[in-house]
């Protein structure tokens, strides 16, 4: 564990684990997630369910979930039929979802399942969030296009020097928090990829323990990427000045009490 990074603060093991997977346009792969995502957390014998949320798909998610559904009882899609985003499907995705854990995963199989099963792990520890970082030693990437990788670095090394933390990965969607850490981060604001940012960096504003653990992640190999860094800029940049202000102005009110 980094040296920086809160002990466990919770003695009691979660129950259930929910993986929240938002999906846009993901025909190509939503299924073979799921099903190995499935096979990963039962043969590690991980009670478990699978909450899949169409963010307004136009193509044949839908109907690829309704027939995973049929041999994998623990998925369990929903439609977001409101206003479509990133961070509005993961909200849809926690709203359904009965887990006293939980874990933001992308449909695109660029997530390995087997570090769902570390990060289940690291929770029964007693942690409230852990944070998967590719970008420290044991941890990697396979196929990252060359430009995004180098606007991932420095915005990452940006938000690791403005709030003096450990983690070099924070606009990784992939990681795991208790229950009580995503009631407790509330309300959120951000409702496209910017979520991913939101959520991490309250849970630490906020006083919750976490661990930093090393994960892999490799390139799409079907679909296309719904990530447009041009779009997303600004979002991103607001929501880490939106957490700062919280950080060094807010005088402590949102902090957890223990």
């Amino acid at each position: 564990m980094p040296a920086d990074a809160k002990q466990p603060s919770t003695t009691s093991a979660p129950k259930l684990l929910s993986v929240v997977l938002p999906a846009r346009d993901e025909e190509d792969c939503v299924a073979t997630t799921v099903e190995h995502l499935h096979l990963e957390l039962r043969l590690n014998a991980i009670p478990h369910e699978i909450i899949v949320v169409d963010d307004g798909s136009s193509d044949a998610t839908w109907q690829r979930l309704m027939e995973v559904q049929e041999s994998v009882s623990e998925c369990k899609p929903i439609r977001n039929t409101g206003s479509n985003g990133f961070g509005r499907a993961i909200l849809k995705g926690f709203e359904h979802s009965q887990g006293d854990a939980i874990v933001v995963m992308m449909a695109d199989e660029s997530d390995d399942c087997r570090d769902v099963v570390t990060y289940w792990n690291l929770l029964c520890e007693g942690h409230d969030c852990v944070f998967g970082s590719r970008f420290i030693k044991g941890g990697g990437v396979i196929d990252y296009p060359w430009l995004k990788l180098r606007v991932n670095r420095l915005a990452n090394l940006f938000i690791k020097w403005l709030f003096g933390i450990p983690l070099n990965d924070t606009t990784n969607a992939f990681k795991a928090y208790r229950r009580h850490v995503i009631d407790g981060c509330g309300p959120f604001l951000s409702p496209h990829f910017n979520l991913t940012v939101e959520i991490p960096l309250k849970a630490m504003i906020r006083g919750y323990s976490y661990t930093i653990t090393p994960i892999t992640w490799r390139n799409r190999r079907a679909g296309v990427a719904k990530l447009k860094m041009k779009e997303q800029g600004s979002r991103y940049f607001f929501i880490v000045m939106y957490c700062w202000l919280e950080k060094y102005f807010s005088r402590g009110d949102y902090k957890r009490r223990v």
